[in-house]
């Protein structure tokens, strides 16, 4: 742990030099990896942050907490990328977080944790419980773009308007998901979490909250300005970029969460990191963004690509399979790996 905590302290180097390389104009590929490498660690801070700050509250709270900050740099991005135009680029990260959580954070967790292992258990109720929300992400996702395939000519106002509805019912079913895993059936969440005391104090998270917060905004303002002329440099699709790139820099810190808590062989919380962050994806930050983007000049929709689309649900139809079992072993780590390894590699060749 202790080598892991140098390793996210390292990289905090990176957050000045990306201001000072743009202050120098840099060329985009450099100032891209060096914000990309210094919200990685900046993300970390929000996370143990707003971690510590659950401590001193109620679990209901607590939940909105997290709900609000825990994915804090894919909102702030997203933001700054819907203001700056670049629709598809949100849209794409969002279905890169939500594949990656799944495949890449949760294949990883499996394989390492179920290395010296014959296997892994987990409560299957709860697992069923966070696969069953996640399928109604994916009809919350689907039904609009449905919508559009059967209803050609429909003027783009009406669009719109079923995005904000069906954000706003993801958003009271997300409340829902709080109220279930951290009140009425918290018990089904909590196997493996102890009483934790607050390392930090209330002033301490909060000042690391705020300025951690501030910095990613700060970072990730250069980081979505050097997304176009990448796009020009190298012929990437904005689409790849999204679903690969921003997508893994914004949840860097749930991948090593997810590994260290499965290699303890605590596959409960292993899963709470990584199923819980998609489920967080899906039903809270993409309807805020839509929401959001009410405020700008162009508007976002819930009307994601086919491709995108067949991307999630199979990644969602995998996970559900692997863990209604109650139980994970490290070839099923692999499996994820190697679904995540073929969309991965099939977005980068999209068009």
């Amino acid at each position: 742990m202790k080598s892991i905590e140098k390793f996210f302290s390292a990289l905090l180097v990176f957050a000045p030099l990306a201001f000072i390389g743009y202050l120098f104009g840099l060329p985009p590929i450099v100032l891209f990896v060096l914000s990309a490498l210094g919200i990685i660690p900046l993300a970390k801070y929000i996370g143990e942050a707003t971690e510590e700050l659950t401590t001193y509250t109620n679990p209901a709270l607590g939940g909105f907490i997290n709900a609000t900050f825990g994915n804090a740099t894919e909102l702030i991005i997203g933001a700054l990328a819907l203001h700056a135009g670049l629709i598809e680029v949100v849209k794409a990260s969002i279905t890169g977080s939500i594949i990656g959580n799944l495949l890449l954070v949760l294949g990883m967790a499996m394989f390492f944790g179920g290395r010296t292992r014959k296997k892994q258990e987990f409560n299957a109720t709860a697992a069923k419980a966070s696969g069953s929300i996640l399928l109604l992400a994916v009809v919350a996702l689907v039904i609009p773009a449905i919508f559009i395939q059967t209803a050609p000519g429909v003027a783009q106002d009406i669009v719109e308007e079923l995005s904000v509805f069906v954000s706003i019912f993801m958003l009271i079913a997300y409340g829902a998901n709080l109220l279930f895993s951290m009140y009425t059936h918290k018990h089904l969440y909590t196997q493996d979490v102890a009483e934790v005391e607050a390392r930090w104090s209330k002033k301490k998270s909060m000042l690391i909250l705020f300025f951690s917060t501030v910095s990613v905004a700060l970072l990730s303002e250069i980081l979505v300005s050097s997304i176009e002329p990448l796009v020009q440099r190298f012929g990437w699709s904005e689409l790849f970029i999204g679903v690969i790139f921003v997508a893994i820099i914004g949840n860097a810190a749930e991948h090593t969460s997810a590994i260290t808590v499965a290699v303890k062989n605590k596959m409960d919380l292993a899963l709470q990191v990584s199923i819980g962050s998609a489920t967080q994806i899906a039903m809270f930050v993409a309807p805020v963004l839509v929401l959001m983007s009410m405020f700008f000049t162009t508007r976002m929709s819930l009307i994601f690509n086919t491709f995108e689309l067949v991307a999630i649900i199979f990644s969602v139809f995998i996970v559900n399979s692997v863990v209604e079992d109650g139980e994970s072993n490290w070839f099923e780590g692999v499996q994820l790996l190697m679904a995540y390894a073929i969309i991965a590699v099939a977005f980068f060749f999209h068009p």
